[in-house]
């Protein structure tokens, strides 16, 4: 097992997609036991994406760094092996919507009842209760909700979404966050406690600029597409070789390191010699820089700039940023060797504790790949593990896998 700081604490994921499971990892890659429950049919994401062999890259990409069984908690033999599991817990996390919440025995009062000091994470949509409480809600209808849509894309365009899943990725960290403040607080108290983070308070408090902006100052944040609101230049310009760079600049000082690092006399001009000029001539501004990065190709153009100490960087494709010289040095791309898929390449761990540092030391399991190893830790002789199975009250990954070749075989013609 790994000794990251987290080393000795237990997480049970008995979540689905991406905030969930996401945060779960994030404390397994620092250490923590990280136990995926499942059902026969297993996370949502294991369904979705491109094949890598057997496997589908969106499980993959999110769920390193665990050990996973299968229990049906829709039957009370189940129910029974998951008490004795939820007994040797620390964390819970989960995003079932109720009712099924309380029909599977996973609300916070029921699983209490089996770890009193337990930690117990509901991640919701919008909230476990008011006028929003029980509707379905993913990353894409935050967006909508805390205004984000309303305020991406260009001027008098129609919105337009952040493809990245920026506001499940907030969540997860908000999870992990809150559980280890739990940890800190039953450290002092010996209680645990429920702890209740949704996307929309997720993305609402990451929105704390734009909505100070209106609650304060009375502005509603328009769309400015690529520019800033506040100061210019700031936007994307194509180089020579039809590829774009960002360059922002948001004072007197990256401006005039910008006219130098492209030739362009502008900096003493009085169209431009301040910030309020440059935002009145701002579509002039464009022009003239956007001619000038036409006489560089990008890597040119980026090297020129950073050398005079400007806010830039290339726009890169995902091609291109997996082979990133810093995302590479910073350990943000990492191998694994998992059982069925071989080498995999999944993101590293993006906090860097120096003394008791986090890893990336397990491949994101099989359905029900540790079923047998954690009821034999669980105290559960071979003959009782046996008669579990037969039941399909749990289930191995070789169980698994042969109820998938049955399903299949039933569906070939003749």
């Amino acid at each position: 097992m790994n000794e990251g700081p987290l080393a000795g604490i237990r997480v049970l994921d008995i979540a689905t997609m991406l905030a969930g499971p996401y945060a779960a990892t994030l404390l397994g890659d620092l250490g923590a036991d990280v136990i995926k429950v499942e059902s026969h049919y297993g996370d949502d994401s294991r369904h979705l994406g491109p094949r890598c062999k057997d496997q589908r890259t969106s499980y993959l990409s999110l769920n390193r760094n665990k050990r996973a069984i299968v229990l049906d908690l829709r039957e009370q033999g189940a129910r029974e092996v998951f008490a004795k599991l939820a007994a040797t817990t620390d964390i819970l996390i989960t995003n079932i919507r109720e009712p099924a919440l309380s029909n599977l025995g996973l609300a916070y009062e029921q699983v209490k009842a089996h770890c009193p000091d337990l930690i117990w994470i509901g991640i919701t949509a919008f909230g476990p209760d008011g006028p929003y409480a029980g509707r379905p809600g993913i990353d894409f209808l935050a967006q909508g909700y805390a205004g984000l849509l309303a305020m991406n894309g260009h001027p008098g365009d129609d919105p337009v979404r952040v493809t990245v899943p920026v506001i499940d990725v907030m969540t997860s960290e908000l999870v992990c966050t809150s559980a280890l403040a739990a940890i800190i607080a039953r450290g002092k108290s010996g209680e645990g406690q429920r702890i209740d983070v949704s996307l929309l308070d997720a993305l609402t408090h990451a929105s704390a600029p734009n909505i100070g902006a209106f609650v304060n100052g009375g502005e509603d944040p328009p769309k400015t597409g690529n520019r800033s609101q506040y100061f210019s230049p700031s936007g994307v310009y194509t180089s020579g070789d039809g590829r774009a760079v960002v360059i922002t600049c948001p004072s007197d000082k990256f401006f005039r390191n910008l006219c130098v690092a492209i030739e362009l006399d502008l900096a003493d001009d009085p169209k431009f010699a301040s910030v309020e000029a440059r935002q009145q001539n701002e579509e002039e501004l464009d022009r003239l820089i956007g001619e000038r990065c036409r006489a560089y190709g990008r890597d040119d153009l980026v090297e020129r700039l950073i050398a005079a100490d400007v806010l830039t960087a290339p726009i890169k494709s995902i091609p291109e940023v997996v082979e990133d010289e810093q995302i590479l040095h910073n350990d943000m791309i990492v191998e694994s060797e998992h059982p069925t898929a071989g080498t995999i390449r999944v993101t590293g761990v993006p906090v860097k504790l120096r003394g008791t540092p986090g890893s990336v030391h397990r491949p994101p399991p099989l359905l029900g790949e540790n079923t047998q190893e954690l009821l034999d830790e669980l105290g559960y002789e071979q003959d009782a593990i046996e008669s579990l199975r037969s039941d399909k009250l749990v289930a191995t990954a070789d169980d698994v896998q042969r109820a998938k070749q049955e399903r299949r075989r039933r569906k070939q013609p003749g």
